[in-house]
C-alpha cells in the first residue's frame, strides 16, 4: 500500500492517540519519522530545525529529529496564578491584581465616581452609531474562526467582568421607546467592576479595577488560574485532564466549580436558572458562554490529553505529575506561538509580529484599562449573527429542534447557521449534536463580518443579561464600562499615547477621503449631533470609528500591539526564553513551526485536506470554498436564521409572596395567640381560685342546710332574653332560698317571716312543667321542672312547708304564655327600684330629674304609678344600705321608716327619711337615731340599747370593740352629761348627752346605694376661704383638739404629737409657671442620681445605636447592602446593637446579691441601687423597643433582599454560598440560614417573655410569669447562635455579654449556695385575712437590715418556685419571720400547707431561703423625718423597721432620724391584727416620742354618714378618757376612711419647719403609692422643703 506524507502524519498521530492504528516501522522510516519503538513515531513538524527547509517540494522529508534531552527534575514549570513570574516584582502579572493605566483616570470626583457624566447616553450612541445591516464580508476575508479565537484569547489574559462586592449599580437609563411598553424609569442593569478595596479613597489613589486572571498566555483558560482549580480538572492518571462519560469532552461540572452561569436568554420566558453541572469543566469559568468559545476549550482540552498520551507512551518511567506538567508546558508553548505569531498578525493585519528580544523583567505585562474597556472590544464588530457547520465532505449542516433551546420549535429548524444570540449559555446542545469538528470547519469556512462600525444585533441589543433584563446592549455596556473605569475621553487618550488629537469629527477616520474605511459619513454626522464636542467622545466610540479594512484603527492598533508585546516580553516562562530552562532551541524551532491547523488536525478527526493551512483567512482554493460560494454561505446574515428571542423581565420576589405574608402573619398571630393564651390561662387561674372558694362555700352551705329540704334538677326562668339556668331550691329557716348550681351562690331568697299569703301559678300546657311563686313587692320566682311529676312533688312539699308556717296559698292555673308574660323578673324589679331611688333622692334634695338617667325624657303615667306604688322589702332596704338584713341597724331603721307596719317601705316612707337627712336639723337627725334604737318604743333609750347602737354601727365595717371598752365609754359619756345614776334616757336627755357633738350632725346623711348625694347641696358649705383639704384636716383636728386639755401625764408629749397640726392657706407669690419650675427643680433634686444614670444609660444606648447606624450608612464596605435595603439596614443594625447592649446590661439589674452588697458601700451615694427593679423595667422596655424596630426593619430588609439577583446576594452574604442555579427566596433567608431561623425563634421566645411579664400576667398568673421568665437562658443561647451566622457582620454579642454574664452567673452561684440550705420552720400560724405567719431558724452568718426582703421556696409544695417576701423580723432577733398573705396560687397553697387540719400533727414542711436583698425602705434612718406608709400586706417592711426601732431605743443606740410617722391603711382593725401587737410594743417602749402612728380604717361608710359620725364621736370621747383607741386599743390615732396624703404631709411639713428633706416611704397597692407620689409632687411645688418618695408595689 502506498502512503503520501500527509496521510502518514495523520496515521502516526493516530497511533499516539489510538494504538489500534496499524502504522508499521517501515512506513515511519520511509517518511523519516524517528520511532522510539515499534509504535512510537514523532511527527515531522516537531523535529525540524528552524533554520532548515523541511521540504524541497517533493514528498520526502529532509530533516531529522535530534535526540530528546535528558529528563530534568529541577525544571520550574509555569505557575497558575502568575505570582513570582517576575522575581523582582512578584505581583506583576499575578491574578487578581489591578489593571494597568496607560493614561490617568478621569473619575468625575477624582477618586471613584464614573467619568463621562456629561456624555451622551450609551444606548443612544449604540443606536445611532453601531446599528446597521449585517452580512457584509470582511475586507481581508478573515474567518469567523479568527474572531472567536480572539474571544478565547481575551478570556485567556483578561477577566474583569465580575461585579464589585458590594454591588454598585450604574444602570443605563432607557431612552423613550427603546423597549416597547417598558415601565417608566426602566433601566438596563449595569454593575460596576470589582476593584481593589484599598483604592478609590482619594485622587492620590483612584479606584483600580482588578483582573481576576493572569495577563500571561499561560493556559489559564485550559487549566485555571489556581492549583486547586487545576487539580479539579485533572484525571490524576497518565497526566490527562478528566474526560466525560459522554465522549472525548471535558468532564461535566458535577463537583460544582464556580463556573459563570447567567440565565440562558433563549429560555428567559421560563424565568429559571439552570444548574451549572451541565457545563463542561474548563479552566476558563466563562468558557461555556457560547458553542464557538466552548469549541476552542474542548479543542485545547483534547490537545493537552494528546500530549499526555504521547509522553506516557514515550516515557513509561514518568509519573502522572511529570506527564501532566510536560503536556501542559508544551500545550501552553504552542498556544503562545499561535496567539503571537499567527492570530495577532491576522487580527491586526501585520506582516509579522515584532521579533522577540528576550525576557525583560522591567516590562509590566498587566492589562491596561484602555485595552480592556475599549481596544480589545474591536472584535465585536467582526462577530457574525451565527455560525455555519460543515462536514469534511463540504456538506453544510442545517439546524434541528435539538440545535438550540429556542421556544419555537418550528422557528429553530432548517437553518444553516447556529444563531449566536440564542446559543448563549447553552453551548452543549449544539456541540453534542455533531461534535466540534463541524463547528471548527464551519468557522474556518465562514468569512466574518466586515471591519466597520456595524455590530450585529446579537451583541447590540440581544446579548445575554440577568433574569430581570434578559437581553442587553453590549455596545452600551462597552461605553458604560469605560466610564465605570474612569477612562478619559477619546482625544485625551490619543494625546497621552502620543497619537495626536483629532480636531474634528471628520478627522476621526478621514471620512470621504479614506478608501479603506467603510464607515458612512452620516454616522459621523449623527455622532456630532449627539456628542456635540469632539472632546466629549467615549474612547470605545472614537476608536471604533477609526476602523479600516486593515482592522483596528490607529488607536486600537497601538494599544493592542503594545499589550501583547508586553505580555510576551514580560513573561519569564515565554517559550522563546531560552534561559527559563523549559525548551531547547530545537524545541523552540519546533514550536514556532506549529500552528492552529496542526493543533486542530492533531486533536480532532479533521485531516490536512479538510481545512486550509491559514485558518484565519478563507480564500478561493481553500477546501469547500467553491461549494460555500455557490450556496452563498461564505457569510450569513441574521435574516437567514431564527430570530432572537425577545427580552423578558423578572421580579425576584416572585415565589416569596406567600411565604412572606404567612411568615410575618404567623409571627403577628403568635403574639396575638400569646396574649390570648395569657388571658385564657389567667381567667382559668381565677376560675380555679373561685372554684376553690365556691367549693368551700358549698361545703359550709351544705353544713348549714343539712336539715333543710333541697330540690335539684330544677331550672330558673329569668326572662325571655336570658337562658334558663340550673338551680337548687331549699325550703327551710322560714325562707325559700334559690342557690346556684353546686350551692355556689345564693340567687334568690324569699323571706317568709311576715308573709301571710303566697300565690302559686302553674301551667296546664306544654308538659305542665312551669311553676311560679308570686309575693307582694318582690320579683317572681319562676321554676321549670323536668316533668310534671317532679313539679307536683315539689308543690306538695311546698304546701306542707308553708302550712307549717301558717301561710295561705292561692293557686291559679294558666297557660304557658300567660304565665311567662305576666311574670316580674329580677331585671324588671331592679329597673323599678332604680327609678324608685332616683325619684326619691331627686325629691328629697330638690333636684331635677336627670333625663340621661331615665329611659325616656318624660315618664308615662303607668311608669309613674309603678314608681309610686313600689315598696321596698327589708332585704332590698339592707342591700341599699350595704348591710346585712339581720343587722340591728337595718331592722330598727326599717321598723322606724315603715310607719304603717306593712313589712315594706313605701315611696313616701323613704322620702320622709331622706328629707330628714337632707334638710332636717341636727335635732331631727338625732330624733330619728333615738327612735331607731328605742327598740321597745318606750320613749327612752337604755344603756343596753345605747350599747347595741354602737355595736350596730360597726357591723357594716366588720369592726369590733372590746366589751370592757364599751362599758367604759358609756359610763364616761353618761357621767359627763350628768346621768351617772341614770339607766334610761329620754329624748331630751339624749340631746343633752350629744349636746357638744350636735354640730357634727349638721352635715350628716345616710349612705344609700342608688342615691346620688351631691355634697354641695346636702351639706352646708364651709367659708369660702377654706379649701376641701383644709376642711378635711380640721374635721380631724376638732376630733382631737380637746386632748391637750387633759391633765399632764407621761404620754402627754406623745399625744401632742399625735394630733394634726392646724394649717392655714398660705399665700404664695409664685405664679403657676414658677410653681412648675420649682416642682421640676424639686423632682430633679430628689431624683438626681436616678436622672443622671438614666440619662447616662440612654446616651450610651443612643451612642451604640448611632455608631452602628453610621457605620452601615457611611462605611463603604457595607454600601451595597445599604443601597439595596435603604437606610432601613442602618436602623436595623443600630437597633440590633442596642438590643445586644440592653439584653446584656439587664443581667446586672438581676444580680440581687451584688446589689445588696454594693448598696451598703459608699457607692450607694453615687448609684441608686434601690432603683434596680425600675431600671430593670426601663432596660427591658428599651430592649423591647429596639427589638420591635429590629423586627420591623428586617421585615422590610428581607423584602428588599428577596428582590435582588442571586449573584448580588452571594456577594453581600459571602458566608451563605449557594449554587449559581439556585435563586434564594425569602423562605431561604428566613428558614434555611441560622441567622434567619434563630431570628424567628428569638421573636417567638421574646414575645412569650415580654407578654407574660406584663402587669396583667404577674397579677393574674404569677406562675406563668415565673415559668416564661426562665426562658431567658434559651433567649441568650439563641442570641449567640443568631450572630454566628454572620449574615451581615461578624458576631460581637460577646463584647457586651461576657462581662454581665460572668457577674450574673457568679451572683446566681451565690444564690444557689444559699438555696441548698433548708431551714426548719419553728412556728406557723394562720392569721386573719388569710395571712400565713412563719417563724424559721436564722442561718448562720445571715446578716440583714430592717426593711430587707428574701425569696422563699417550699420543697414540700413540689416545685422550686421562689417568691419575694419582706422580713417582718428585726435584725437583733434570733429567728426570721415572714407574713404571707394568700392572694395567688402559690401563697394559697402555702396557706393550706401550714393549716393544722392538713398537717394532722406532722412536723412543719421545711423552706429554702435566698437573700437577703436590699431596697429603699431600709434607708428610713437617713432622713431627719421619715414618713412610713403601709397599705394592706404592704405593712410588712415596717414591721421589721418598727421592731428595729424598739431594739435600738431599748439599747440606747443612736438613731439619726428625729421623727418617724407611721401610717397604717387597712380595711378593718381585724385585718393584720398581728401588727397591732408590734405597734403596741413600740408605744410601750417609745419613751422619747420618736414614732407617731396613725391608723386609717377604710371599710367605713362615707365621712359624714350617720354611722361614721357616731363612731367619730365615740372614738374621740374614748380617746380622751382612756388615752387609747376604742377600736384598736392602741394609743395611736384611728381614722375612719381613706387618708388624704396631701393634707397629712402638709401638716407634717408645718410641724417641722426646719427640716429641708422629708423621706416618704410607701408600700402597698399601686393606687395608694400613686396617691402618695402625687401628694409629694404637689407639695414639692411650694415652700422650701422637699419630699423624697421611695415606694414598692405588690
Amino acid at each position: 500500500m502506498l502512503y503520501n506524507r500527509d496521510l502518514v502524519i495523520i496515521l502516526c498521530i493516530g497511533l499516539l492517540w489510538n494504538p489500534t492504528y496499524a502504522v508499521t516501522q517501515d512506513i515511519c522510516n520511509k517518511y523519516q519519522f524517528q520511532c522510539v519503538n515499534e509504535q512510537d513515531c514523532i511527527p515531522w513538524m516537531w523535529k525540524c530545525d528552524g533554520n532548515e527547509d523541511c521540504s524541497d517540494g517533493s514528498d520526502e522529508i529532509k530533516c531529522s529529529h535530534p535526540e530528546p534531552k535528558q529528563e530534568n527534575f529541577n525544571t520550574e514549570y509555569p505557575g497558575y496564578d502568575g505570582w513570582y513570574n517576575n522575581p523582582t516584582n512578584p505581583n506583576w502579572g499575578a491574578a487578581d491584581m489591578p489593571l494597568r493605566r496607560l493614561v490617568p483616570p478621569a473619575y468625575s470626583d477624582g477618586s471613584y465616581k464614573p467619568s463621562g457624566h456629561n456624555r451622551a447616553s450609551p444606548l443612544e450612541l449604540s443606536e445611532a452609531i453601531m446599528k446597521g445591516e449585517t452580512g457584509h464580508r470582511s475586507f481581508l476575508n478573515r474567518t469567523v474562526l479568527m474572531t472567536f479565537f480572539g474571544q478565547q484569547v481575551v478570556e485567556e489574559i483578561l477577566d474583569a467582568q465580575r461585579p464589585g462586592c458590594p454591588p454598585e449599580y450604574f444602570n443605563i437609563p432607557l431612552p423613550e421607546g427603546h423597549i416597547p411598553n417598558a415601565p417608566k424609569d426602566f433601566q438596563m442593569p449595569f454593575l460596576r467592576t470589582r476593584y481593589d478595596m484599598n483604592t478609590g479613597y482619594s485622587p492620590n489613589s483612584p479606584r483600580q479595577q482588578l483582573n481576576e486572571v493572569t495577563p500571561y498566555l499561560d493556559g489559564g483558560l485550559i487549566y485555571g488560574t489556581s492549583k486547586a482549580w487545576a487539580d479539579a480538572l485533572r484525571e490524576f492518571h497518565g497526566g490527562r485532564l478528566s474526560r466525560s462519560h459522554r465522549g472525548n469532552y471535558p468532564h461535566e461540572n458535577d463537583i460544582g466549580l464556580p463556573m459563570a452561569n447567567p440565565p440562558p436568554p433563549a429560555e428567559a420566558h421560563n424565568h429559571t436558572l439552570r444548574n451549572a453541572e451541565r457545563f463542561f469543566k474548563l479552566g476558563n469559568p466563562r468558557g461555556n458562554e457560547n458553542p464557538f468559545l466552548l469549541t476552542f476549550g474542548i479543542l485545547l482540552f483534547r490537545y493537552h490529553n494528546y500530549w499526555a498520551d504521547y509522553f506516557a507512551a514515550r516515557q513509561p518511567g514518568w509519573n502522572d505529575e511529570k506527564i501532566y506538567n510536560e503536556a501542559r508546558k508544551w500545550t501552553i508553548a504552542i498556544y503562545q506561538n499561535i496567539v503571537l505569531y499567527e492570530w495577532l498578525p491576522a487580527f491586526l493585519n501585520l506582516q509579522e509580529t515584532p521579533s522577540y528580544s528576550g525576557y525583560n523583567q522591567h516590562v509590566h505585562p498587566g492589562i491596561s484599562h484602555v485595552f480592556q474597556s475599549a481596544a480589545m472590544r474591536f472584535g465585536h464588530t467582526l462577530v457574525p449573527p451565527g455560525v455555519i457547520r460543515r462536514t469534511t465532505q463540504c456538506e453544510y449542516i442545517k439546524t434541528t429542534v435539538h440545535s438550540s433551546y429556542h421556544p419555537n420549535k418550528d422557528a429553530k429548524s432548517g437553518h444553516h447557521g447556529i444563531r449566536t444570540c440564542n446559543s448563549y449559555w447553552n453551548p452543549q446542545v449544539t456541540i453534542l449534536e455533531h461534535d466540534i469538528e463541524p463547528i471548527l470547519l464551519g468557522m474556518a469556512s465562514q468569512i466574518t463580518e466586515r471591519e466597520d462600525n456595524i455590530i450585529t444585533e446579537d451583541l447590540r441589543g440581544m446579548v445575554f443579561g440577568p433574569l430581570e433584563f434578559s437581553r442587553r446592549d453590549l455596545m452600551a455596556l462597552n461605553i458604560q464600562r469605560g466610564r465605570d473605569h474612569g477612562l478619559p475621553d477619546y482625544n485625551t487618550i490619543r494625546d497621552y499615547l502620543g497619537l495626536g488629537r483629532k480636531e474634528s469629527f471628520e478627522d476621526i477616520n478621514n471620512v470621504g477621503n479614506n478608501s479603506k474605511s467603510a464607515i458612512d459619513k452620516n454616522i459621523i454626522r449623527r455622532l456630532k449631533n449627539i456628542s456635540g464636542n469632539i472632546d466629549n467622545i467615549d474612547v470605545w466610540v472614537g476608536g471604533l470609528l477609526e476602523t479600516t479594512s486593515d482592522g483596528p484603527g490607529e488607536l486600537f492598533h497601538h494599544v493592542i500591539l503594545d499589550q501583547f508585546l508586553r505580555i510576551r516580553d514580560g513573561d519569564r516562562f515565554w517559550f522563546e526564553n531560552i534561559n527559563n530552562g523549559l525548551f531547547t532551541r530545537h524545541n523552540i524551532t519546533t514550536i514556532r513551526n506549529t500552528f492552529l491547523k496542526d493543533v486542530v488536525v492533531a486533536a480532532t478527526d479533521i485531516t490536512n485536506d479538510d481545512i486550509q493551512y491559514d485558518v484565519f483567512h478563507y480564500n478561493k482554493g481553500d477546501p469547500c470554498y467553491d461549494v460555500g460560494e455557490a450556496m452563498d454561505l461564505l457569510i450569513i446574515n441574521s435574516t437567514s436564521m431564527e430570530e432572537c428571542t425577545k427580552i423578558h423581565t423578572f421580579d425576584y420576589f416572585t415565589g416569596s409572596e406567600i411565604a412572606y405574608l404567612v411568615s410575618f402573619g404567623a409571627i403577628l398571630l403568635w403574639i396575638f395567640a400569646c396574649v390570648l393564651l395569657l388571658i385564657i390561662l389567667s381567667k382559668a387561674t381565677r376560675w380555679w381560685k373561685m372554684k376553690e372558694q365556691k367549693r368551700r362555700a358549698v361545703q359550709q352551705s351544705m353544713e348549714h342546710i343539712s336539715n333543710i329540704l333541697t330540690y335539684t334538677g330544677v331550672k330558673e326562668w329569668r326572662g325571655f332574653d336570658a337562658p334558663c339556668i340550673s338551680v337548687i331550691v331549699a325550703l327551710g329557716a322560714k325562707a325559700i332560698t334559690v342557690y346556684g348550681k353546686d350551692f355556689n351562690e345564693k340567687r334568690h331568697v324569699i323571706n317568709l317571716n311576715n308573709t301571710k299569703k303566697l300565690s302559686f301559678y302553674i301551667t296546664v300546657d306544654q308538659g305542665c312543667r312551669y311553676f311560679r311563686v308570686k309575693m307582694e313587692k318582690e320579683y317572681d320566682l319562676v321554676l321549670m321542672f323536668s316533668s310534671r311529676v317532679s313539679r307536683q312533688k315539689f308543690i306538695g312539699d311546698m304546701e306542707g312547708f308553708l302550712g307549717s308556717l301558717k301561710i295561705m296559698i292561692k293557686t291559679k292555673e294558666l297557660t304557658h304564655d300567660m304565665m311567662l308574660f305576666g311574670s316580674i323578673t329580677k331585671q324588671q324589679r331592679q329597673k323599678t327600684l332604680e327609678r324608685f331611688f332616683r325619684t326619691a333622692f331627686a325629691h328629697a334634695l330638690s333636684q331635677d330629674l336627670d333625663p340621661s338617667d331615665m329611659d325616656t325624657v318624660c315618664w308615662s303615667a303607668e311608669i309613674a304609678q309603678e314608681v309610686l306604688g313600689c315598696r321596698l322589702t327589708k332585704q332590698e332596704f339592707a342591700e341599699a344600705l350595704s348591710m346585712q338584713p339581720k343587722s340591728l341597724f337595718v331592722e330598727q331603721m326599717f321598723e322606724v321608716v315603715d310607719k304603717e307596719n306593712f313589712g315594706t317601705i313605701s315611696f313616701r316612707d323613704l322620702l320622709d327619711m331622706l328629707i330628714i337627712f337632707a334638710k332636717g336639723s341636727p335635732e331631727d337627725k338625732l330624733r330619728l337615731m333615738f327612735d331607731v334604737y328605742d327598740i321597745g318604743r318606750t320613749g327612752t333609750l337604755s344603756r343596753e340599747e345605747f350599747k347595741a347602737m354602737l355595736k350596730s354601727m360597726l357591723e357594716g365595717m366588720s369592726g369590733t370593740i372590746e366589751q370592757d371598752s364599751v362599758e367604759e365609754l358609756i359610763d364616761s359619756m353618761f357621767e359627763k352629761a350628768g346621768f351617772k345614776e341614770k339607766d334610761n334616757l329620754n329624748f331630751r336627755n339624749f340631746l343633752k348627752l350629744m349636746g357638744e357633738h350636735k354640730k357634727h350632725f349638721d352635715r350628716v346623711y345616710i349612705g344609700v346605694a342608688g342615691g346620688n348625694y351631691r355634697e354641695e347641696k346636702v351639706i352646708p358649705a364651709y367659708p369660702a376661704t377654706k379649701g376641701g383639704s383644709l376642711r378635711r384636716a380640721e374635721t380631724l383636728i376638732r376630733a382631737y383638739k380637746q386632748i391637750e386639755g387633759k391633765k399632764e401625764n407621761k404620754y402627754r408629749r406623745t399625744l401632742k404629737d399625735l394630733r394634726y397640726v392646724k394649717t392655714v392657706n398660705a399665700k404664695y407669690s409664685r405664679t403657676s409657671f414658677e410653681r412648675r419650675i420649682l416642682a421640676t427643680t424639686r423632682f430633679i433634686e430628689n431624683n438626681r442620681l436616678r436622672i443622671f444614670h438614666l440619662v447616662l444609660y440612654f446616651l450610651v444606648l443612643f451612642g451604640i445605636f448611632a455608631e452602628r447606624a453610621y457605620y452601615f450608612t457611611i462605611e463603604r464596605e457595607h454600601a451595597g447592602l445599604r443601597q439595596i435595603a435603604g437606610y432601613g439596614v442602618s436602623i436595623t443594625r443600630g437597633a440590633a446593637s442596642a438590643m445586644l447592649f440592653t439584653f446584656s446590661i439587664i443581667l446586672l439589674t438581676m444580680c440581687r446579691n451584688l446589689l445588696t452588697k454594693l448598696r451598703q458601700t459608699f457607692l450607694n451615694r453615687f448609684i441608686p441601687f434601690d432603683s434596680a427593679l425600675a431600671f430593670h423595667k426601663i432596660v427591658a422596655f428599651s430592649a423591647l423597643f429596639f427589638t420591635i424596630i429590629h423586627c420591623i426593619g428586617h421585615a422590610l430588609n428581607f423584602y428588599h433582599i428577596s428582590t435582588q439577583p442571586a449573584d448580588d446576594l452571594l456577594c453581600l452574604f459571602r458566608d451563605y454560598f449557594h449554587r449559581s442555579h439556585e435563586l434564594p427566596k425569602f423562605q431561604y433567608w428566613l428558614y434555611n440560614t441560622i441567622t434567619g431561623f434563630t431570628g424567628v425563634l428569638l421573636v417567638i421566645v421574646t414575645a412569650i417573655i415580654f407578654i407574660f411579664s406584663s402587669q396583667y400576667a404577674r397579677k393574674n398568673s404569677f406562675n406563668l410569669f415565673w415559668i416564661t421568665h426562665n426562658l431567658y437562658i434559651i433567649l441568650y443561647i439563641l442570641m449567640m447562635l443568631h450572630g454566628t451566622g454572620q449574615l451581615v457582620q461578624r458576631p460581637f454579642f460577646h463584647l457586651f455579654f461576657v462581662g454581665p454574664a460572668v457577674v450574673f452567673i457568679f451572683d446566681k452561684l451565690v444564690s444557689v449556695s444559699k438555696k441548698k440550705v433548708t431551714l426548719i420552720v419553728k412556728r406557723a400560724e394562720l392569721l386573719p385575712s388569710n395571712v400565713t405567719f412563719l417563724e424559721f431558724q436564722r442561718p448562720s452568718h445571715f446578716e440583714y437590715k430592717s426593711g430587707q426582703w428574701v425569696r422563699l421556696s417550699c420543697p414540700g409544695m413540689g416545685n422550686t418556685e421562689y417568691h419575694p417576701f419582706t422580713l417582718t423580723s428585726a435584725p437583733h432577733e434570733d429567728t426570721l419571720t415572714v407574713h404571707v398573705r394568700a392572694v395567688g396560687p402559690w401563697t394559697t397553697k402555702l396557706y393550706h400547707l401550714f393549716d393544722p387540719i392538713n398537717l394532722k400533727g406532722l412536723s412543719y414542711p421545711k423552706i429554702c431561703l435566698d437573700g437577703p436583698f436590699g431596697e429603699g425602705h431600709q434607708d428610713w434612718y437617713q432622713f431627719d423625718v421619715a414618713v412610713l406608709i403601709g397599705g394592706g400586706i404592704g405593712v410588712t417592711p415596717y414591721a421589721s423597721i418598727l421592731k428595729d426601732i424598739i431594739s435600738k431605743t431599748n439599747s440606747n443606740s443612736r438613731i439619726s432620724c428625729k421623727k418617724v410617722y407611721f401610717i397604717w391603711v387597712t380595711r378593718t382593725q381585724k385585718h393584720f391584727e398581728w401588727l397591732t401587737d408590734i405597734i403596741r410594743e413600740v408605744e410601750d417602749n417609745d419613751k422619747t416620742g420618736l414614732v407617731c402612728v396613725h391608723l386609717f380604717i377604710t371599710q367605713f361608710y362615707q365621712k359624714f354618714d350617720l354611722r361614721t359620725t357616731m363612731l367619730y364621736i365615740c372614738e374621740r370621747h374614748f380617746q380622751k378618757i382612756s388615752n387609747r383607741s376604742l377600736f384598736t386599743g392602741l394609743r395611736s390615732i384611728t381614722h375612719f376612711g381613706r387618708p388624704h396624703f396631701t393634707s397629712f404631709l402638709n401638716s407634717v411639713q408645718k410641724h417641722h419647719p426646719d427640716v429641708k428633706r422629708f423621706g416618704v416611704f410607701s408600700c402597698g397597692p399601686p393606687g395608694m403609692t400613686h396617691n402618695v407620689e402625687t401628694a409629694c409632687s404637689e407639695l414639692n411645688k411650694y415652700g422650701t422643703a422637699g419630699f423624697v418618695h421611695h415606694y414598692e408595689n405588690f
